[in-house]
């Protein structure tokens, strides 16, 4: 007897399932690279719009090539940064800084909104002292359920001393899915942390992608959750 399970014209795609695959397996291809390019070129359309404006219109770009180049306002920005960056170095660029800081500091408004633009400003343009040291596997929101956290630093001073634990006390951040940069300030003992390999770059991109992005190598038949850590102590 003849089971239809084993007619092979019967499981043959159609034209349209396999142009519909093909365009999604495309679509996978282009979407990133194309909006990558549009996402970086209206951020340079932006950038020239904001600083031509500034440039009186005698000095224009237009008035000396004929016609309107994209990047040139970008150009001028990126020299202009540079060149106040290595006035700030030096001793006068400093005391003029301060001298400016300290008139802000005079008007109650601007100086909330310049302070906190400047530690926003210093905690994300910062090489090395504020970045993330580590990933790790925290509790949240209750036990048996894990979440992904960054270590900022161990707690000090007043959070240290009142928190009711044993040992060191860890600054966690615990970012939100799909947007990481909103979270939660957590103090968690050390010892409740459990610190993951991969690289705290590798896990900012497991959260954004909402786990559907894993580190090189880890694939989900390679991931196993860990034990608690009063688990791993009975162990």
């Amino acid at each position: 007897m003849k089971h239809d399970s084993q007619d092979p014209q019967k499981y043959r795609p159609t034209l349209f399932a396999s142009l519909r695959a093909s365009f999604l397996t495309g679509l996978v291809v282009v979407a990133p690279i194309g909006l990558t390019v549009w996402l970086m070129w209206s951020f340079v359309g932006w950038v020239d719009n904001l600083v031509l404006q500034f440039v009186p219109e005698e000095f224009q770009p237009r008035n000396f090539i004929g016609v309107d180049v994209r990047g040139i306002g970008a150009v001028i920005f990126l020299v202009f940064t540079i060149f106040v960056g290595w006035l700030a170095k030096g001793m006068i660029g400093r005391s003029l800084i301060h001298m400016g800081e300290r008139f802000v500091d005079r008007m109650p408004v601007v100086r909330s909104i310049y302070n906190g633009l400047k530690q926003i400003a210093e905690t994300v343009f910062a090489q090395s002292e504020t970045s993330f040291d580590k990933a790790c596997l925290v509790e949240y929101p209750r036990k048996g359920i894990w979440a992904i956290a960054f270590i900022s630093t161990s707690a000090k001073g007043e959070i240290l001393r009142r928190v009711p634990a044993d040992g060191e006390i860890e600054s966690v951040f615990l970012p939100t899915t799909p947007n990481p940069t909103s979270g939660f300030l957590l103090f968690v003992p050390r010892a409740d942390l459990i610190l993951l390999d991969m690289s705290v770059e590798d896990a900012a991109k497991l959260v954004i992608s909402a786990g559907l992005v894993y580190p090189e190598g880890q694939g989900e038949d390679q991931l196993q959750l860990p034990l608690p850590p009063e688990t791993q102590a009975k162990q």
